[in-house]
């Protein structure tokens, strides 16, 4: 069995972080959010890795995620000139997915799930398609599901005005090479894209044996702020281990899981997890409140920082007022004078949301 992650977009959603660089390597708890993906499915036994990329990120994401031998697998770059949908990926993913059964995943997903269940039910019951679900409290912004009573997929909906259920689909899948044939019958939708629920409703319709495994644990769709937040702050409650590394003061106190990596200087600073601070960062005179990452190279100074997320290279200095449900970008610069400002300066990109409250 092979797999095939996608990792491919524009990532608009996540602007303007997403402007320069791909939303799947975006980091949760410090480590990208494709990487999660990969290391998911080489621990369910699968390591020869197909990874979809774009032309504006896939050199990035070549770059930091490599070959393969740090997750113990082999990935092969499959290049998609357009965003023309996911069962357009797996289209021009054919020559390097054979004849081979396969699972495809999202790979701006994270789940909180043993993969290897969901493959051990697709090859036991010897299935041309299963689609990983999970209940939601808002269906109509998701793909869903209807089933039968022993988890057959009857029908797919693309955000229902009245869903049939309130079964999402999780963006992870297994396919049987019955697929390709599918793909090759359908048509774009009306947003011009090859749609992987069209396929897998071809199948349904020949009929194919098509079903559903339902996701026990938790699903985070990382594709907007307030959801890679919440991401953050669930990986860090639930994987978190204390690791401090870098060099702690005297007159700092470090309370509960907090993870500091080599080479880091805290400096008279509170830090209260669980919290994951990056290697090489200079801190002082900071409160690092619960629930934030701060990643490599980053400094912080004479700031109050809680349920963030600072990307590597950031500044942050001199900010009197607390920074919550932020992110902030690599390399960024976030200052304000000594003296108590008489009026407010930025510089912003494109697509930015700021409140001041």
């Amino acid at each position: 069995m092979k797999a095939l992650i996608l990792s491919g977009g524009k990532g608009t959603r996540l602007r303007p972080l997403t402007y320069t660089g791909a939303k799947q390597l975006v980091p949760v708890a410090n480590k990208p959010i494709l990487w999660y993906g990969i290391e998911a499915i080489v621990a369910a036994g699968i390591t020869d890795i197909g990874i979809i990329i774009s032309p504006e990120t896939g050199e990035e994401v070549k770059t930091k995620t490599g070959t393969g031998d740090r997750f113990g697998a082999k990935i092969t770059y499959i290049r998609q000139d357009q965003p023309a949908g996911l069962a357009h990926a797996v289209k021009i993913a054919q020559p390097f997915l054979g004849d081979s059964p396969f699972l495809m995943y999202l790979g701006d997903n994270l789940v909180q799930s043993d993969l290897s269940l969901f493959i051990q039910r697709f090859q036991e019951r010897n299935l041309d398609a299963l689609t990983l679900l999970c209940t939601v409290p808002n269906p109509t912004a998701f793909g869903v599901a209807k089933v039968d009573e022993e988890g057959r997929v009857l029908q797919l909906v693309e955000k229902p005005k009245v869903p049939p259920s309130n079964l999402a689909l999780v963006g992870i899948y297994l396919f049987s090479n019955t697929v390709h044939n599918a793909i090759a019958n359908i048509q774009p939708s009306a947003r011009g894209e090859l749609e992987i629920t069209d396929a897998i409703q071809y199948l349904i319709d020949q009929p194919k044996k098509v079903e559903s495994f339902q996701l026990q644990g938790w699903w985070l769709d990382t594709g907007k702020k307030d959801d890679l937040l919440e991401a953050n702050r669930v990986i860090l409650d639930t994987l978190l281990e204390t690791d401090v590394q870098g060099k702690v003061d005297e007159n700092s106190q470090v309370i509960g899981r907090v993870k500091i990596g080599q080479g880091s200087q805290v400096v008279n600073c509170t830090i209260r997890g669980p919290v994951t601070i990056g290697s090489n960062c200079h801190l002082e005179n900071c409160f690092i409140g619960p629930y934030s990452s701060v990643a490599d190279q980053v400094t912080l100074v004479d700031t109050d920082l809680e349920h963030s997320v600072i990307l590597q290279g950031a500044k942050v200095i001199g900010v009197q007022q607390r920074i919550v449900d932020s992110v902030i970008g690599q390399r960024a610069q976030l200052s304000v004078a000594p003296r108590r400002p008489k009026a407010l300066r930025f510089m912003i990109g494109d697509d930015s949301q700021i409140e001041l409250v």
